[in-house]
């Protein structure tokens, strides 16, 4: 029977991680959590229901590889050139600043300097997989500090492959200087350059016959060979499966197959990965962990604190509100997944003992567990101590008309919504000021004589210094729902009669805002619903006034129909509109089948039941026209009938024979 032993195993992995997934789901943490604690329980320091892993971590290895080939299929030089600035800044200093402090602060407790480099690499990486789900989940990714943390995140994952190449330089023997690494970089440049080269040149061309075959059973095998066969080169070239793994997937992001691939391989790279996370879960000593149990948690609040630290100062550093740094910085606070294959990596070049190895796997786990309370509470946490350094956390508005205007509207988010406002309330003479929290969007305005500011809108500061208590309406067109709340309740203290007009993504925010005083919400999420139940409509012909009728009928009881608790009877019955006549107009283009033909030749009504009413010729109409009539370019038809038998006019008239 042990030629079925990896199957009784995986068999134990998903009958216990599903329950508690689903659990962690509901208390709303995240899956990969789920997985490390399953590992745990499952594991030989645990209930012992896996004794030896060692062919879960052989699958587990496929995860890591197919982890880094879809990292390198989102992998955009063209993408990362626009955002090249932010990117560099703020993902370059978190890096090097995290992995120089770690190792100086290691290095103070007698730790060989190459390995306290080693643990800093290890810390100085955060969880891709999890702060993207929370903040995708909670809908923050278009929020400042959602913005700058998907920076960091990307540039510590493109990380990842030089990483991988400066770890074997820290193993026992290899000299660390300038010149070694250098070499070794250099070397293993010139080799993924040549698989580059050659893979460039032949892998589109392949994958695009393979498509063309139309088996998908082959096009999924080819995109695997490919994949595994780039890693198994440089494993040979004496580099890793990782780094093949992602080449394989920088390779495929130029393809314009690359979205069939994701699709295609994303079902199998989770269930992999989940393989990955578990088989970590398992590795972890829980007699070590009971023996050290303060040890482990000193290191993971130190992590947590060293991380965020650095990550606000840098932030600070860009000119964004202490209060975003903070959020951004806690975000951030964790130990990532490739932590854990580096470690591997690490531990077979003897840079990790087993007691800093379980010490590591504790201190990961318990910082990975603790994120979603982290970012949760990063946003009271970031907003009291803003509101203590609020005096300095502000840029003085320097314009002394801005204190002085009344009547105005303050835009609160200067993105694509707050500039269109701008451009209406400019050419109609409505006097504005814009609040915005990035430097970049601020300065660049500014120099085109804007009026607008750096502040944070969630503090009463700036909202008084853009003139709040005068102010008559102010536009909420942040993407960031909580600073949403907390401006929105500001502006009502500062001025209760302020006109508050919100833009939210759903509408589930909408009874929070009404409470709040929010006077007009606009959720983008309905409002889309909307106008598709306006443009079905039109297609039916139903009358433009009936039209805006119902949709300022559904909008005036706050969207509710759409949230289930609307009485329906409301609204106005369509059927009977239907069942009515209603006159509608076709244009004859040059190309119309029916030029040069008679109405007689058309035959309408024999065909639809449909009667052309009038012919407008050379803005002349001419009424009831007879059976010779001979249609001509430019003519309009005034066709009249029933809503059916106009639509089945107007796709007679359409038809090409």
């Amino acid at each position: 029977m042990d030629k079925y032993e990896i199957i009784k195993e995986i068999v134990i992995i998903l009958a216990v991680s599903l329950p508690i997934i689903f659990l962690f789901k509901k208390i709303k943490i995240s899956s990969v959590v789920g997985l490390l604690v399953t590992g745990v329980l499952i594991g030989p320091f645990g209930l012992g229901l896996i004794a030896k892993p060692e062919e879960i971590e052989v699958i587990a290895e496929i995860g890591v590889v197919l982890l880094m080939f879809t990292i390198g299929l989102e992998f955009s030089l063209e993408k990362l050139i626009k955002m090249k600035r932010l990117l560099l800044i703020s993902g370059g200093m978190q890096l090097i600043s995290t992995i120089l402090l770690s190792a100086l602060c290691l290095s103070l407790f007698q730790i060989p300097i190459k390995q306290a480099i080693f643990y800093g690499v290890l810390i100085a990486l955060s969880s891709t997989v999890i702060v993207l789900k929370i903040l995708s989940d909670d809908d923050l990714l278009d929020t400042p500090q959602g913005k700058l943390s998907v920076n960091i995140l990307i540039f510590q994952d493109i990380s990842i492959v030089p990483l991988f190449i400066f770890i074997p330089l820290l193993a026992e023997g290899n000299t660390l200087n300038l010149l070694n690494i250098v070499e070794k970089i250099g070397t293993a440049v010139i080799i993924l350059t040549a698989i580059i080269a050659v893979s460039k040149f032949l892998v589109p061309k392949i994958l695009l016959e393979l498509a063309k075959t139309r088996i998908k059973e082959i096009f999924i095998m080819g995109v695997l060979l490919l994949l595994f066969g780039t890693a198994y080169l440089t494993e040979t070239a004496g580099l890793s499966l990782s780094i093949g793994a992602f080449i394989a997937g920088v390779i495929l992001t130029e393809s314009k197959l690359s979205h069939q691939v994701v699709a295609d391989i994303t079902p199998i790279k989770v269930a992999f990965n989940s393989i990955f996370f578990v088989s970590i879960g398992m590795l972890l000593n829980t007699e070590f962990l009971l023996r050290y149990p303060l040890e482990v948690l000193l290191i993971s609040i130190s992590i947590i604190l060293l991380k965020s630290v650095i990550i606000a100062l840098i932030v600070m550093f860009l000119k964004y509100p202490l209060r975003i740094a903070i959020i951004a910085g806690l975000t951030l606070s964790q130990i990532g997944e490739f932590s854990f294959i580096l470690a591997q990596t690490g531990k077979s070049y003897a840079l990790i003992g087993q007691y800093y190895f379980n010490m590591f796997l504790g201190a990961s786990i318990f910082t990975m567990s603790l994120t979603p309370f982290l970012i949760k509470y990063s946003y009271p946490i970031g907003q009291n101590i803003a509101k203590f350094f609020s005096k300095k956390d502000i840029e003085p508005f320097a314009e002394p008309e801005i204190r002085k205007i009344s009547g105005h509207v303050i835009i609160a988010g200067f993105g694509l919504n707050g500039r269109n406002l701008a451009k209406v309330l400019k050419e109609t003479g409505i006097r504005y000021t814009i609040i915005d929290t990035n430097p970049d969007t601020v300065l660049y305005y500014k120099n085109l004589n804007e009026h607008i500011h750096y502040g944070d809108v969630t503090q009463s500061e700036t909202l008084i210094h853009a003139g709040a208590e005068l102010a008559k309406i102010i536009v909420f067109a942040i993407s960031d729902p909580r600073a949403t709340e907390r401006a929105l309740q500001m502006a009502k203290e500062i001025n209760p009669n302020i006109i508050s007009i919100v833009r939210t993504r759903f509408v589930s925010e909408t009874e929070k805002l009404e409470k709040l005083g929010a006077d007009e919400i606009i959720p983008e999420e309905f409002e889309t619903s909307l106008q598709i139940f306006r443009t079905v409509l039109i297609k039916y012909h139903i009358p433009l006034n009936i039209i805006m009728k119902q949709i300022n009928l559904i909008r005036a009881e706050s969207y509710k129909m759409l949230r289930n608790d609307f009485n329906v009877e409301e609204l106005i019955h369509l059927d009977e509109i239907l069942a009515q006549n209603l006159t509608e107009t076709f244009y004859v283009t040059d190309e119309n089948t029916w030029k040069g033909k008679s109405l007689r030749e058309i035959n309408i009504r024999a065909e639809t039941g449909a009667t052309v009413i009038a012919i407008v010729r050379d803005k002349k109409p001419i009424a009831n026209p007879s059976g010779d009539e001979i249609l001509k370019t430019g003519d309009t038809i005034v066709i009249t009938g029933t809503h059916q038998q106009v639509d089945d006019t107007v796709q007679m008239l359409n038809r090409r024979d």
